[in-house]
C-alpha cells in the first residue's frame, strides 16, 4: 500500500489548468527564449502586480538555478553573500553558488531569520584586502524552516542593507505560501519595495517547473539576461515557463494554491497542538516541525512518509511535515487518525 507523502511539495505534476493550457497552445508557433506573448503578458502581470513597471522580470527553471544566477550576476569576484546557517544555498544547494565563485558567509539561526544584529559583525571585514568582501544578504520567505518575515522584520532589515551597502535578496521559492501563511503582514508590492531582487516559485507551487526572478534594482537588472543565457538557464522554449506563470497569476491561482497547502498543514498543526505535541518552530506556513517521540515516528512511518529533520535527544527528534496543493484531505485526515490512535496507545 502506498503511504500518505508529506515529504515535501512538488512531487506532484502540475494544477490540471496548466496541462489544460499547454496542451490547447501546443501548436501554437510562438518566438524563443522568452520573447513570446505568454512570457510577456506574465511579466506585465507581475510588475503590475508589484507596483514596479520598470522592473525586470526571467523566467528560470529552478530555486537552484535562480540562486545561483542572481549570485553570479551581482556579485564581483572577490564578494560574498551572508546567509542563515539553516539557508537553501547553504546546505542544500551542493555548493552551487560557491562553485560561481563567491563565499557563503553564514550566521546561526534558530528560526531561519536573518537579523541585522546577527549579520553587523560580518561587516568587520569591509575594507580589509585579506577578506571576502559582504555585498549580499540572503534569506528566504518562507523559511527552510516554514517561518515568515513580518513587514517590520523585513523594513528593518532593508535598511540596514542600504545603509551598509548590501543588496537584499528574497529566496521565493515558497512566497507564494508565506504570502497565505498564518499572521503574514507582507504584500508582493511591499517586498519589492523592500527588497532588491527576489522570486517567485511556480516549482512547489503547482507549476510543472519554473521560478519568476524579480529585480528592481539597477545595477542588478544590467547585464543580467546575458548572465542567464551563458550559465545556460536560458531556454529556447521560454513558452513553458511564461505559459505556467500566465495560469497561475491569472485570477491569482498561485494564492489559491498555496492557501490550501497552508489550510491542509494548519489542520494537522492544530491536532498535534491538541494532542500536546511540540513544535521546533511555531507553525506558519505549510512546513511543520512537531517534536515526536522516537517511538511515536517509528510506527508513524509505516504508514506515511516524511523526513526526519533533527534528531534533539536520545528519546525525541523533530519531523518535518510538507503538504501541498494537491495534498488530499483523506491523506491529512489518515496521518492525524494514526497520531490519535498511537498517542491514546501511548497514554494506557
Amino acid at each position: 500500500m502506498a503511504k500518505h507523502y508529506f515529504k515535501n511539495d512538488y512531487s506532484e505534476g502540475c494544477h490540471p489548468s496548466i496541462l489544460t493550457a499547454l496542451a490547447e497552445t501546443n501548436l501554437a508557433q510562438q518566438d524563443g527564449y522568452g520573447d513570446d506573448d505568454y512570457s510577456q503578458e506574465s511579466k506585465a502581470l507581475i510588475r503590475s502586480a508589484i507596483d514596479q513597471p520598470d522592473a525586470t522580470v526571467h523566467f528560470v527553471s529552478g530555486g537552484t538555478q535562480a540562486n545561483l544566477l542572481v549570485a553570479s550576476a551581482a556579485l564581483r569576484p572577490y564578494e560574498s553573500l551572508i546567509a542563515a546557517d539553516t539557508g537553501h544555498v547553504s546546505v542544500h544547494e551542493t555548493g552551487a553558488v560557491e562553485a560561481t565563485g563567491h563565499k557563503i558567509e553564514t550566521v546561526p539561526s534558530s528560526d531561519g531569520k536573518l537579523h541585522p544584529e546577527s549579520i553587523a559583525h560580518l561587516l568587520k571585514q569591509a575594507g580589509d584586502v585579506h577578506s571576502t568582501q559582504p555585498k549580499m544578504v540572503y534569506i528566504s520567505n518562507a523559511t527552510e524552516l516554514g517561518t515568515l518575515y513580518s513587514k517590520a522584520e523585513l523594513t528593518v532589515l532593508s535598511s540596514f542593507c542600504r545603509e551598509n551597502g548590501l543588496y537584499l535578496f528574497m529566496d521565493g521559492a515558497r512566497l507564494p505560501v508565506a504570502l497565505t501563511g498564518r499572521g503574514n503582514d507582507l504584500g508582493l508590492a511591499e517586498i519589492a519595495r523592500l527588497v532588491d531582487v527576489f522570486y517567485i516559485g511556480g516549482t512547489k507551487n503547482g507549476a510543472l517547473l519554473g521560478e519568476a526572478i524579480i529585480i528592481t534594482h539597477p545595477a542588478i537588472k544590467a547585464g543580467f539576461a546575458f548572465n542567464v543565457k551563458q550559465r545556460g538557464a536560458m531556454l529556447a522554449k521560454g513558452r513553458l515557463l511564461g505559459l505556467q506563470f500566465l495560469c497561475l497569476l491569472r485570477n491569482d491561482l498561485f494564492l489559491q494554491l498555496a492557501q490550501r497547502a497552508n489550510d491542509l498543514a494548519g489542520k494537522i498543526a492544530d491536532e498535534i497542538r491538541a494532542l500536546g505535541f511540540p513544535f521546533l518552530v511555531e507553525p506558519a506556513t505549510n512546513q511543520l516541525f512537531p517534536i515526536l517521540p522516537n517511538a511515536v515516528i517509528r510506527e508513524l512511518e509505516t504508514a506515511c512518509a516524511f523526513y526526519i529533520w533533527k534528531p534533539l535527544d536520545e528519546e525525541r527528534a523533530a519531523i518535518r511535515l510538507v503538504t501541498s496543493w494537491a495534498t488530499s484531505e483523506e491523506a491529512c485526515d489518515a496521518f492525524i487518525a494514526l497520531l490519535r490512535h498511537i498517542a491514546k496507545k501511548s497514554l494506557n
